[in-house]
């Protein structure tokens, strides 16, 4: 290590990388000389790399000093060659070097903490990859640095990761240090359920390394490791099953034989990990274990025989074979027998035995296969599919043709409203002339009003007629009135409001023309206007009782339809009626 600057600070963090150590060199030993008289600076000491300051009271100040590849301490480098000496040199130096800035009056309490707290600050020190001394030595399998180092340490600095995400204890099991393993547990058995990358515990690292006196000795403190998955589902047994770790296999089964039916996200057993592989003993120790998980499909309908086919395991494939539970056809869910598999593979020595063994057994291609009950299921799917499909075209069609209906009435209501406006003004004209003709009579009136033709007959017959077709055209026009009808509810009202006052406009005209007809005709002729008066009270009342009966009936049929669809949508029935799309043919329109 390179020797650092007596000044604190930026002298002292210069140095590192480009500066190997040639020899061991305590970074306690080197202290900043005492100050004098004059100076104020407090005398400095090597701690960490961590680039922050101590200062307590203004009386100490420690720097940091680093060396190495990913700037370790002296700590590291002496826990990472397993240096016990030089490891318990450095933190017992600490004494001596804190014992030589005190300027001899402090209290003994005071001094016993502060020599604590700078040997906790040296051992839990990390280095860039966020690695403790502990975690080196851990990782490099020095068992007696451990063990020095644990004495410095807290619960905290022995579960602390590094930035890979691993522990001190994660790493032991990851190496197969089962000596380093026994130890951090006897501190803290709690260390066995963390997580490191992927979900992984010590457990499943140990168990795919194929580290059994580590597997052991977790599961002697924790069988409920057992229980924990990666991310991806799989547990202890199914990554030892891959890799053909037997031992670990049966101390795993030994546990927790129900283990063998567990899954992971694809729906793999440990068995369709073991036929991966090339161990056939730890095929036989899962099927021992349970013999039907040898049928259990994963989520693409692969079974174990299905996979070893498919990785060319001879061995494999005729061990499972051997086992009356086997289904020699079952088909995947791309409908494969194992027998197509193997016809699919390319050209091998395994893979003509295995199609060998295969047919031996009375394996069939997927088209070979009498599926009765497949082709049942089927049908049965695709007639409920085009049962679906004829229900919605239904749907879509009476949508359809109810939209057509809806656009048919109201075309034919806007060529009844038009043919209505049309026989409206012609009437309205009609009744125009004749109220005028009669006070324009030929010949002139008398001083008291009478016509002076009065007496003629021609002039009587004009008189009557002329009545007749006045009332006939104010009842046509109070008839096409109340036909007419608004499609909103403000429109409608609008329309009852006009129709009233239409038939009060037309009652009050006949008997304007009533009165008038009195005064033409004069005295002689009384007779005439009585007659006008008959025929016209009888157009107009008449016409007038008519409509209001109609119009009474239409409501109560309209209120009675009503109630019928209302009882309908409570029965829940979804059928429609002819008289949805035939009001308007059936029962004429009569505005309200």
């Amino acid at each position: 290590m390179a020797s650092h600057s007596n000044q604190p600070g930026p002298g002292a963090e210069g140095l590192g990388e480009k500066d190997p150590p040639t020899s061991f060199q305590n970074p306690l030993s080197e202290i900043s000389p005492s100050p004098s008289p004059s100076s104020a600076p407090a005398p400095a000491l090597v701690l960490s790399n961590s680039g922050k300051r101590i200062d307590q009271a203004g009386k100490k100040k420690y720097v940091k000093q680093v060396t190495g590849r990913h700037n370790d301490t002296e700590l590291h480098l002496a826990a990472q060659r397993g240096d016990v000496g030089a490891v318990r040199q450095i933190l017992e130096d600490v004494d001596s070097q804190i014992m030589g800035t005190l300027s001899g009056d402090g209290d003994e309490d005071d001094l016993n903490a502060e020599i604590a707290e700078v040997r906790a600050c040296l051992a839990n020190e990390e280095n860039e990859l966020g690695e403790t001394p502990l975690f080196t030595a851990a990782e490099k399998g020095h068992l007696d640095v451990v063990k020095e180092l644990l004495n410095y340490s807290t619960a905290q600095t022995v579960s602390k990761k590094n930035r890979s995400g691993f522990d001190p204890l994660h790493i032991a099991a990851s190496q197969g240090h089962h000596p380093i393993v026994q130890v951090l547990l006897d501190y803290d058995s709690g260390l066995s359920k963390t997580i490191g990358p992927s979900n992984s515990t010590p457990l499943i690292t140990a168990a795919t390394r194929g580290h059994t006196e580590v597997v052991n000795e977790l599961l002697s403190k924790d069988c409920s490791l057992l229980e924990i998955a990666r991310s991806n589902g799989k547990n202890a047994l199914h990554l030892a099953a891959r890799q053909g770790h037997v031992e670990i296999v049966k101390a795993l089964l030994s546990k927790d034989p129900q283990l063998a039916r567990r899954t992971d996200k694809k729906g793999q057993t440990a068995l369709h990990m073991a036929v991966k592989g090339q161990s056939c003993d730890v095929v036989k120790l899962l099927l021992e274990a349970d013999a039907a998980i040898v049928m259990l499909p994963d989520k693409f309908g692969n079974t174990a025989l299905h996979v070893a086919t498919r990785k060319k395991r001879v061995e494999i494939v005729n061990e499972l074979l051997h086992l009356p539970d086997t289904n020699v056809n079952a088909l995947t869910r791309d409908h494969k027998t194992a027998l197509d598999i193997a016809e699919d593979l390319p050209l091998s020595e395994e893979a003509s035995d295995i199609k060998d063994c295969l047919s031996r057994y009375g394996a069939l291609r997927a088209n070979e296969l009498n599926q009765p009950r497949d082709e049942l299921r089927k049908t049965v799917t695709q007639i409920k599919k085009d049962v679906h499909t004829q229900l919605e075209q239904t749907k879509r069609t009476n949508k359809n043709v109810h939209n057509i209906s809806k656009e048919l009435r109201k075309l034919h209501r806007e060529g009844i409203n038009n043919a209505t406006n049309s026989v409206t003004v012609v009437a309205v004209l009609f009744a125009t002339v004749a109220f005028a003709a009669i006070f324009t009579v030929p010949g002139g009136d008398h001083n008291d009003g009478s016509a002076v033709v009065a007496a003629y007959a021609a002039f009587k017959i004009f008189f009557v007629f002329n009545a007749i077709a006045l009332f006939t055209s104010l009842a046509v026009v109070v008839v096409q009135i109340t036909l007419v009808r608004g499609e909103t509810k403000a429109e409608k009202r609008v329309v009852v409001v006009i129709n009233k006052l239409m038939w009060l406009a037309s009652v009050c005209t006949s008997v304007t023309f009533i009165a008038a007809s009195y005064i033409v005709v004069g005295k002689k002729n009384e007779w005439a206007a009585i007659l006008v008066t008959l025929v016209g009270g009888v157009i107009i009342s008449g016409v007038i009782g008519t409509m209001t009966y109609y119009v009474v009936r239409s409501k109560r049929s309209r209120s009675m339809r009503k109630k019928e669809k209302q009882a309908a949508r409570r029965s829940g029935s979804n059928s429609w009626h002819h008289s949805e799309f035939s009001n308007s043919e059936v029962d004429p329109i009569y505005a309200l």
